[in-house]
């Protein structure tokens, strides 16, 4: 198969998922390549077939001259001789990867495949996923021998959402293939749209490790400075003063301490224990950051009572405002959302919580977390949390957030957009990690 092929669109290119990895990639793709876009839910085709993307992350002019078909018919992709698959690798309530997207997803592909197609994934994984479960679902489906009749690739995906300055052509890419001949074409493609160039990497099992350390090492990052934030809170001290000291450093690495939720950070050191703990060894490091960063919800509604407490207030009779579930700021996926967990904490403590949140989808919230999602907030609590720094909540004054509160206002100010010396100045309680 040469790239020639697919430039003179003479073969297609499919992309299966198209959530917030898969539409932009694939829209990326068809500036320069025929493109079968497929998902699996209709309703999000409806609207991709309107220019419209359901994850609220690209604009109108982002479809504009894109060679592209929208589907929710498996059968469109026996159209397609390059597949790539997007689609998202979540975890379960126990923290265990939760591949049943991902082998769905080979499951679709394989009956659809042909002699001489590719297949590449591009959701994250644990080393060895991609041939160990992916490539044997594609064999039995489609009744074709891997290597003689299909060849394989990994590339993982590197969206950053609500990131308009890096988006996906702007990244360098990497890309692996099951052999030398399919690690060229995966590179040729990707090459073709991929402004920053791409990296290839030795094995396909090389480009899955890569991947799932990535997000692993900011895990602990996050992790150490959410512990720094407890002992100097213990202290005293301003969390936020010493990082802005220390900084000063020209090698210190400038992480800070918050919630980490998302479909990335929170998730992806879990395929790697998984992974790990099958081979016979238990990773203490990523454990314990892992633990470190999933009990900062609770530590977070703890700490507030005990403001609360201090001030004179009896928690079961307040009323506190939580800005932002989204994982990040600016945008609206609420997946893996620790401030779900937050207000869930908060709510065992009989506090009455009203959460506010300009770009989640009230029925997305309700559906996911049986939360109540208010459309502003209203008056007389007795405390704020800024969980989420969306632009909204970040042009909001100390002046406004006071206006909201009672007599006696208390501010966590998870993501550090005030300082204490603002907050002193209106007499308002200020805590943040």
């Amino acid at each position: 198969m040469e790239i020639e092929d697919f430039l003179q669109k003479k073969k297609l290119v499919s992309v299966i998922g198209l959530g917030y990895v898969g539409l932009p990639l694939a829209l990326v793709l068809a500036k320069k390549f025929r493109v079968i876009g497929f998902d699996i839910n209709a309703a999000r085709v409806a609207q991709m077939q309107q220019s419209i993307d359901p994850s609220q992350e690209l604009n109108a002019s982002a479809f504009e001259g894109a060679d592209i078909t929208f589907t929710h018919q498996a059968e469109d992709l026996q159209l397609a001789h390059f597949h790539i698959v997007a689609v998202p690798t979540p975890i379960d309530e126990h923290n265990n990867p939760d591949l049943t997207p991902l082998l769905k997803a080979s499951k679709t592909v394989g009956q659809q495949l042909k002699k001489g197609d590719y297949v590449v994934f591009e959701s994250t994984v644990y080393p060895g996923c991609t041939e160990e479960d992916c490539v044997p679902i594609l064999e039995r489906e489609s009744g074709l021998k891997f290597g003689l009749d299909f060849k394989v690739g990994y590339s993982p995906e590197r969206i950053n959402p609500g990131d308009k300055e890096h988006t996906v052509e702007k990244i360098l890419k990497v890309v692996s293939g099951s052999d030398a001949e399919a690690s060229a074409l995966v590179a040729q493609i990707y090459g073709a749209v991929i402004q920053a160039g791409v990296y290839q990497a030795s094995s396909i099992k090389v480009a899955e490790a890569a991947k799932v350390i990535e997000n692993t090492q900011r895990d602990l990052n996050i992790a150490f400075m959410n512990e720094l934030s407890v002992i100097f809170d213990r202290m005293g001290i301003d969390t936020q003063e010493v990082l802005e000291a220390a900084g000063t450093k020209w090698n210190f690495l400038k992480f800070f301490p918050g919630l980490v939720g998302g479909h990335c950070i929170g998730v992806d050191p879990y395929y790697l224990l998984h992974k790990s703990k099958e081979m016979g060894y238990t990773p203490h490091v990523i454990t314990s950051g892992r633990k470190i960063n999933d009990e900062m919800p609770a530590y977070i509604a703890k700490r507030l009572v005990q403001m609360l407490i201090q001030h004179g207030k009896n928690p079961g009779q307040c009323r506190v405002l939580v800005l932002g579930i989204t994982f990040k700021e600016n945008v609206a996926d609420i997946r893996n959302s620790k401030v779900a967990d937050l207000v869930r904490e908060l709510q065992q403590y009989s506090i009455a919580v009203h959460l506010v949140d300009p770009y989640a989808s009230a029925v997305e919230v309700a559906h996911e977390y049986n939360l109540t999602l208010y459309d502003a907030p209203e008056d007389n609590y007795d405390a704020v949390i800024v969980a989420v720094a969306h632009k909204q909540f970040a042009a909001m004054n100390l002046e406004s957030l006071r206006a909201l509160m009672n007599g006696k206002p208390l501010l966590l100010d998870l993501k550090g957009i005030y300082t204490r010396a603002e907050a002193i100045e209106r007499k308002i309680a200020y805590w943040r990690l």
